[in-house]
């Protein structure tokens, strides 16, 4: 039975390589990343995914457009806004595989993307059986467009859609805590689903310890939670239960380049999800999917290294 996910987001012309030397012109962004997993992982399953953003009517747009079709993203959910372009960022790796981020991202036209009486989201909001959004879609978003976003969380919720909010949360992309953490907190109350990553929890509520970040997130209302915690397992309180279950991660021998790896882990979860199985069961599928990502290079690997985990 084919079921239909909405994922809204930015996703951003990438630069990735050496400053002031050789640099290779890419795309990605954490809900476009989370998306082409997710189509890949379930595209058996009859999964389809469709991507709500905005761009611009120039030809890196239209590039962008073209390469996301290829990826079997449903771009019907796009906009295109005259006079704006995709925002840019530029990636740099270190030995360990970490990665720092440069952005231009203040004129982007998915700022904008709420700038319309009416956007395909809204209108198109009764096709589908889920909505994916991360903390990062509320950043860029203006006050007036991220309320709008959480009527849409509401109303999809309201008649029975998944909602899945995923916390990735980025201060510099904030004018400051106590706003990130009131948005948190009403997309958290409005998600059916909450992935949680437990240090960036930690950030933004202004809690001491790791261990006290994983202590609130498990206060949550969604109904299904699940606590990502880097290399140790993955705490899941499947909804309609009350026991915390683990999720074993996947060891990976040599990491390079963590780009992705939750993105990834949320696309994979989500694929098994939707597609009937248990929430530790996906979870640990996507803790498959997240180790194969973060031992290649880039954020969307080649679709033929992941060949057994689709």
């Amino acid at each position: 039975m084919t079921k239909r996910v909405a994922v809204i987001g930015e996703c951003m012309l990438e630069l990735q390589g050496e400053a002031f030397g050789a640099m290779t012109l890419g795309y990605g962004g954490d809900t476009f990343n989370t998306a082409v997993y997710l189509r890949r992982c379930g595209a058996a399953a009859g999964i389809e995914v469709a991507y709500a953003t905005a761009l611009g009517e120039d030809g890196l747009s239209a590039g962008l457009l073209e390469r996301w079709r290829e990826q079997g993203i449903d771009t019907g959910l796009v906009r295109r806004i005259a006079g704006k372009m995709p925002g840019l960022y530029m990636i740099q790796v270190d030995p360990a595989g970490e990665r720092s981020f440069h952005y231009w991202r203040e004129s982007a036209a998915a700022r904008s993307y709420f700038d319309a009486a009416v956007t395909p989201i809204e209108d198109q909001a009764g096709e589908f059986d889920a909505l994916y959004l991360s903390g990062i879609t509320l950043a860029i978003l203006p006050e007036k467009g991220r309320e709008r976003l959480f009527v849409l969380m509401a109303t999809m919720r309201a008649r029975g859609a998944q909602v899945v909010f995923d916390n990735n949360y980025r201060p510099r992309l904030w004018a400051d805590r106590e706003t990130a953490r009131a948005a948190f907190e009403r997309a958290f109350e409005l998600a059916t689903t909450a992935l949680v990553t437990a240090d960036d929890h930690q950030v933004l509520m202004g809690l001491p310890d790791l261990e006290a970040a994983i202590a609130h997130a498990k206060g949550l209302s969604a109904a299904e939670v699940l606590i990502k915690r880097g290399a140790a397992s993955t705490l899941v309180r499947e909804a309609g239960g009350k026991t915390w279950h683990e999720a074993a991660t996947q060891r990976v021998e040599r990491v390079v380049d963590t780009t992705a790896a939750g993105d990834s882990f949320a696309g994979g979860y989500l694929a098994r999800r939707l597609a009937g199985e248990g929430a530790v069961e996906s979870a640990a599928h996507g803790n498959r999917v997240a180790a194969r990502v973060i031992g290649h290079r880039g954020a969307i690997i080649s679709a033929e290294v992941m060949g057994d985990l689709v």
